[in-house]
């Protein structure tokens, strides 16, 4: 069995705080992308949640960075917030159609986050997630039913097949019951875990990959990781790397079948001033 791959990063690259803190004094903005992922192995897009992009976008943002980079993807907020994951056959396919799949190989989880209101309908959810691509070859035939709001040409070529990984984030207490569990395995989608403030994320496995967002002790982005917590995470990411799963988890449902997978974590915390720094720390930590 393969090696599983940690990759860790941050949420975004082009943040005014962390000029001559984390990016040199001198560096030019252009230059922030490319710096940001010789540190990182994995970076979280968050233009994508806020509107369709250009292919030339996707295209540019492939060429700063290394063969070994994944980027991380918000899904648009037009099918997750606005129309609620109804309706949304021709703007899934606007959203795969605008270039995502310039990415290629750099192409990594498609994050889907629900909103805070959105109670767990298991007719709604089971229809949601059969319609999720599941490989490039899949997006581009999804993206053909493009109509023309799209932001330029539409971008549908495919190298070669690759798997499109998807995570999804839910905040209302209704999606805590084993029936959403069940769909998410069904399906090979993973629950993202968004450690924050309140009762403990849920870190139930459903998926080949797990996708941690590190939102800071107190949940509301103001607070960096401490080395204890720091700590903890690597244990964490070490265990399901490894096959298992922590022995502090707190799961909706039952353990998952053993099996070593890859981990996304990415750090979206403190006004994103110590993001980078603790993301370094971490990464120190996982060194073998």
């Amino acid at each position: 069995m393969s090696a599983a791959v940690i990759r860790v990063g941050v949420a975004g690259w082009t943040y005014a705080p962390w000029r001559g803190v984390f990016y040199p004094g001198d560096l030019k903005r252009e230059q922030e992308l490319a710096h940001a992922a010789r540190h990182f192995r994995t970076i979280e897009i968050g233009e994508t949640f806020h509107g369709i992009q250009r292919p030339e976008s996707f295209e540019t943002w492939a060429r700063q960075v290394p063969a070994d980079f994944a980027f991380t993807v918000l899904a648009p907020r037009d099918i997750t917030h606005v129309r609620r994951l109804r309706d949304i056959r021709i703007p899934l396919a606007n959203f795969l159609a605008s270039g995502l799949l310039r990415l290629g190989l750099h192409l990594g989880p498609i994050l889907w986050r629900l909103p805070a209101n959105l109670r767990f309908d298991p007719v709604l959810i089971g229809s949601f997630l059969k319609m999720l691509p599941r490989d490039t070859a899949h997006a581009a035939a999804i993206g053909r039913d493009h109509d023309r709001t799209l932001r330029g040409r539409p971008y549908l070529d495919t190298d070669i097949v690759r798997p499109i990984r998807h995570a999804v984030e839910v905040r209302h207490g209704s999606f805590r019951c084993q029936d959403f569990i069940d769909l998410l395995r069904a399906h090979g989608v993973a629950l993202a875990c968004t450690a924050g403030a309140g009762e403990p994320a849920p870190m139930d496995v459903t998926s080949n990959f797990i996708y941690c967002r590190l939102r800071g002790p107190e949940g509301i982005g103001l607070d960096g990781y401490d080395t204890a917590a720091l700590d903890l995470w690597s244990r964490r990411i070490k265990s399901w790397a490894g096959g298992e799963e922590p022995a502090d988890a707190a799961r909706i449902g039952g353990k998952a079948r053993a099996s070593k997978r890859d981990v996304f974590v990415v750090f979206d915390n403190d006004r994103k001033v110590r993001a980078p720094a603790n993301a370094l720390e971490l990464i120190r930590r996982l060194r073998p």
